[in-house]
């Protein structure tokens, strides 16, 4: 088994085995009756435990793969009868003010992520002086433990990397061109690193990732200048889309590969257009997030055994598209 095979059964162990502890955990007490399925339904309404739990991201406007994690957050919140503060910025400061902001109106407990570490470390350390609980998300798993903060949900980018150039190597391709849309995230640049290890012949390019056309037009630029790319690897599906359309304007031959899913991205899975994606659930990763702090305020838990929960990566492609794409377009994965 490879070391790729290995570290994803693992991580979907953890995350089977912690999804079973917040289901077990919910149906067993007093209000085991009341409690409904993820995402609300018809079940009858779970009594307000009068809890409130801040979620701060660093999310870019028009991202869509945050709605996935928002979805996943407020399922859970609604499912554990919490109130939930959504709330980003795809700034440093602005964050760091976000969760400072959290802290001082009383939450009692928060989910982060780590993308702008050391100027969100204050805040983080603020929560964590004043007894809040808090986990990190999506970005930080290498240094979440040293932020002090209890748990951790997501995927591990450089073995993500790592699954993307294993894919390369097999398709046969030439030359991969790796896109970086947002400069000094440690988790975009560690997939691209990742995708290097397992496939030397890669690029990177940095864009912007909250100006789609401007990445369109650098792609296209790229691609008619240098015609040996035979592989784009994009880090999310509004940035996969954009390459699609860039191939067209080159008149390239180059194949999409992607991180990440949406309803457009998983359609053109489906349609032939993009080769695969590596998918990480972002639903999971808000809805464990959320629990996780539920269970830790409730019944004193913790997940993971002092390990990160991976919620990926899995590889989509043509081979499992018809079952994944009904639950992107539900927003659940």
């Amino acid at each position: 088994m490879t070391r790729t095979r290995r570290a994803f059964r693992a991580g979907a162990l953890i995350a089977a085995a912690a999804l079973a502890l917040a289901a077990c955990s919910s149906e067993g007490g007093a209000q085991s009756e009341d409690q409904p399925a993820a995402g609300g339904g018809d079940a009858p309404a779970v009594e307000d435990t009068g809890l409130t739990i801040a979620m701060v991201t660093h999310e870019a406007p028009g991202d869509t793969f945050w709605d996935k994690i928002r979805a996943g957050a407020e399922a859970a919140a609604e499912r554990h009868g919490l109130t939930l503060r959504y709330s980003n910025d795809n700034e440093a400061a602005g964050q760091a003010t976000l969760i400072q902001n959290a802290v001082d109106s009383g939450v009692d407990g928060l989910a982060v992520t780590l993308s702008f570490q050391e100027a969100v470390r204050p805040a983080i350390q603020a929560a964590l002086d004043a007894g809040i609980p808090a986990v990190a998300f999506n970005q930080g798993i290498d240094d979440w433990e040293d932020y002090g903060l209890m748990m951790y949900f997501g995927s591990d980018e450089t073995l993500a990397g790592n699954t993307v150039g294993e894919r390369l190597t097999e398709e046969g391709a030439g030359k991969a061109l790796c896109v970086i849309q947002e400069q000094g995230s440690a988790a975009l640049e560690a997939r691209c690193a990742g995708v290097a290890e397992t496939f030397a012949n890669t690029e990177n390019i940095n864009v912007d990732g909250t100006d789609l056309p401007g990445t369109q037009a650098a792609l296209t630029a790229k691609l008619q200048q240098d015609t040996a790319i035979t592989h784009v690897v994009t880090l999310g599906a509004p940035i996969a889309l954009a390459a699609l359309d860039s191939i067209d304007s080159a008149g390239s031959e180059a194949t999409v590969v992607t991180f990440d899913l949406n309803v457009d991205a998983a359609q053109a899975i489906q349609d032939g257009r993009i080769l695969f994606s590596v998918d990480q659930q972002p639903y999971v990763q808000g809805y464990l997030a959320v629990s996780s702090l539920w269970l830790n305020l409730t019944n004193g838990n913790d997940i993971g055994g002092g390990q990160p929960v991976l919620t990926g990566p899995s590889i989509v492609d043509e081979s499992n598209i018809e079952q994944i794409l009904p639950y992107t377009q539900n927003n659940t994965r």
